[in-house]
């Protein structure tokens, strides 16, 4: 996994992949945002609003720590081997949203994210143990590794979603 010499080296990384994955977007029309292909396994909204629901937890799970909350994880009604269904509760979040929400909520989502890390010295950051939430599976994970396993490698990796989604989506209107 990709490591962080630094709280702003990691906030320039979430930065640039963010921008990297959004800007996939820009030349999808509205009419195509729920369309799903075999090949993807997300629709192009499914694809933002999985990232729009793993930011809102982090930054939920940090909120209720700090507010004096018990922290439940992944989410109250869902466990670790139960995926599926909490990214289905994100699709349906989300879906009355235009992609041009999205795409916007997606961008002051990683700016409040940002504003948030500013927030973190590097030990809380950087250390096991920095928050509670963050130790509540056996891996103890610091802080900045779970934000970069629901923020970086997503926007890569489904950058790389997006992307196929638009070669198929090109290939069909070719044959159609």
């Amino acid at each position: 996994m990709q490591e962080y010499s630094s709280k702003s080296a990691f906030i320039d990384e979430i930065k640039k992949t963010a921008k990297l994955f959004i800007d996939e977007f820009e030349e999808i029309e509205e009419s195509e945002k729920n369309i799903r292909y075999n090949e993807v396994d997300r629709t192009p909204q499914e694809i933002i609003a999985y990232q729009l629901g793993w930011m809102s937890l982090l930054r939920g799970w940090d909120s209720d720590e700090m507010m004096g909350k018990e922290v439940i994880t992944p989410e109250p009604g869902y466990k670790w081997n139960q995926l599926g269904g909490l990214y289905q509760s994100f699709y349906t979040k989300y879906k009355s949203q235009s992609l041009k929400q999205l795409i916007k909520m997606f961008v002051d989502a990683v700016d409040s994210l940002v504003e948030w890390l500013n927030e973190f010295d590097d030990d809380e950051l950087f250390q096991s143990g920095g928050r509670k939430w963050a130790a509540s599976t056996n891996s103890n994970w610091p802080v900045w590794k779970w934000i970069h396993i629901n923020t970086v490698a997503p926007f890569k990796s489904f950058r790389t979603k997006i992307r196929k989604w638009k070669k198929v989506h090109q290939l069909n209107r070719m044959v159609n």
